[in-house]
C-alpha cells in the first residue's frame, strides 16, 4: 500500500461528469468532506472539454449522459492522448458492461448505488496507482527487455516489436509487476492488493479484464499469449521462458 506521504501529494482536484442532481449533491458534500475539490459537468460534451483543458487528478464519469456517453468521452480522451484516470459510475450491473468500460480505458468501475466510503477508497487507490512507485522498487534498473517487449521505467513507456503502445496506468503497473519476477505466480487477490491497492470481495474479475486488455496490446495472439500467462486455478505470471 502507498504511504501517507505519497497520498499527501496527490492531485485532489476531481472532475465529476454527472447529470443526476441528487448524486451531484451527495458527492459534493461527501467528497469535499474528504478533502477533494470538485469541478462539475452535466453532459458529455462539456465534460470532454473540461477534461481536455483542466488539471485533474481523476475523473468520475457517469455512463449515461446527455450529448455523448461517458464511454465515448473516455475513448475521445485517449485518442487525444489524455490519460487522466477515470472511474466509471453507472447503474449498469452486467459483467459485459464492466468489461466494456475497462476496455474503453476506464481505470475502475463502480455501480450505483454506492457508499461514499467505498468510492473514496477506490478514488484513493486509482490515484495512488497513477502515481505509483511500483517501478521504483528494489534495484536500479531503468529498462526491462524480454523478447520483443521493452519497458522504459523512467518514461513509463512500453514498446513491442519496436512500436510504442499506449497503456493505462493500471495496465503499466500490472505489466511491470509481473515482468520483474518472471515465473512468479500472483493470485488475483494478490494483484488486487498490490496493483489495485484494495481488496473488495468479488472484484477478482476486474483483474481478468485488465489482463485480457493488456494481452490485446502486447501479444501477437491474445488467445495464445507468450508473455502474460494464466496459471489455471491460481492466477497469472510473466513467462520465464523468454530471454532478455
Amino acid at each position: 500500500m502507498a504511504g501517507e506521504d505519497q497520498g499527501a501529494h496527490m492531485n485532489k482536484n476531481l472532475l465529476l461528469v454527472e447529470d443526476d442532481a441528487e448524486i451531484i449533491s451527495l458527492l459534493k458534500e461527501g467528497l469535499r468532506y474528504e478533502g477533494f475539490e470538485l469541478t462539475i459537468s452535466r453532459d458529455g460534451d462539456s465534460g470532454l472539454e473540461k477534461a481536455r483543458q483542466g488539471d485533474f487528478g481523476l475523473i468520475l464519469m457517469d455512463w449515461m449522459l446527455p450529448e455523448i456517453s461517458g464511454i465515448d468521452v473516455v475513448r475521445a480522451l485517449h485518442e487525444d492522448n489524455v490519460y487522466t484516470p477515470v472511474i466509471m459510475l453507472t447503474a449498469r450491473h452486467d459483467e459485459l458492461d464492466k468489461v466494456a468500460a475497462l476496455e474503453a480505458g476506464c481505470d475502475d468501475y463502480i455501480t450505483k448505488p454506492f457508499s461514499i466510503k467505498e468510492l473514496v477508497a477506490r478514488i484513493n487507490a486509482v490515484m495512488r496507482r497513477a502515481a505509483s512507485n511500483i517501478t521504483d522498487e528494489e534495484g536500479s534498473e531503468r529498462k526491462i527487455s524480454k523478447g520483443n517487449l521493452e519497458i522504459d521505467l523512467e518514461k513509463r513507456a512500453v514498446t513491442i516489436r519496436g512500436e510504442e503502445i499506449q497503456l493505462t496506468a493500471t495496465e503499466f503497473n500490472l505489466l511491470t509487476l509481473l515482468i520483474r519476477q518472471p515465473g512468479r505466480v500472483y493470485s488475483r487477490k494478490q494483484l488486487l492488493d498490490i496493483v489495485w491497492d484494495y481488496s473488495f470481495e468479488g472484484y477478482e474479475n476486474t483483474v481478468n479484464t485488465h489482463v485480457n486488455r493488456l494481452r490485446s496490446k502486447i501479444e501477437k495472439n491474445p488467445n495464445n499469449p507468450e508473455y502474460v500467462l494464466t496459471v489455471w486455478g491460481v492466477g497469472y505470471k510473466f513467462s520465464d521462458e523468454i530471454s532478455s
